[in-house]
């Protein structure tokens, strides 16, 4: 097959695979800005998006005997994924609740969370075994990894659980 000798057909394989790998990468931000709900910016990175793939998929559908254009695609299409993932994680948009249970240090942890400057409430549970103070703490996300640091630093075996929320009414919330 000539086509893997032509350095015509790698540069357009490799464009494809650039151009996928961007158009995917922005699939995956824009679903996350949708469902935060962030439609301005949902909108931008929907329409551009747009663009890039009717222009991928015509290089790509122009040449069907490339087979290099078709795996351009495929893996611009799985790094794109990949990388968009990586951005969104780095971004950090929206809040984090975190609820931490500690058999003998949720005080300890709670005083600390609130001596960095998050809000904090301890609620009375109960287990199986024994009495504790839930911790209950929101975060931004970008804040997510030092508050669970600072809570393994006093209790190494504390239950750390996280889940994204959406806040409806304000509270206390570290700039």
């Amino acid at each position: 097959m000539d086509v893997f000798l032509s350095p015509t057909a790698w540069l357009i394989a490799l464009g494809i695979f650039a151009a996928r790998t961007v158009n995917i990468a922005l699939d995956t931000l824009r679903f996350m800005f949708t469902i935060r709900g962030k439609r301005g910016m949902s909108w931008v990175l929907g329409f551009l998006e747009s663009v890039l793939f009717v222009v991928i998929i015509g290089q790509v559908l122009n040449n069907l005997s490339n087979p290099l254009n078709i795996i351009g695609y495929a893996a611009g299409f799985a790094t794109g994924t990949v990388l968009g993932m990586a951005i969104e994680k780095r971004l950090a948009i929206g809040y984090t609740h975190f609820s931490i249970i500690s058999r003998s240090h949720s005080t300890e942890i709670a005083d600390a969370l609130r001596g960095e400057g998050y809000g904090v409430t301890e609620i009375p549970a109960r287990g199986r075994e024994s009495n504790f103070m839930l911790v209950d703490c929101h975060v931004r996300r970008k804040q997510s990894d030092e508050v669970e640091a600072l809570a393994l630093k006093i209790d190494p075996d504390a239950f750390i659980t996280a889940e994204e929320v959406t806040p409806r009414r304000s509270g206390i919330w570290r700039p």
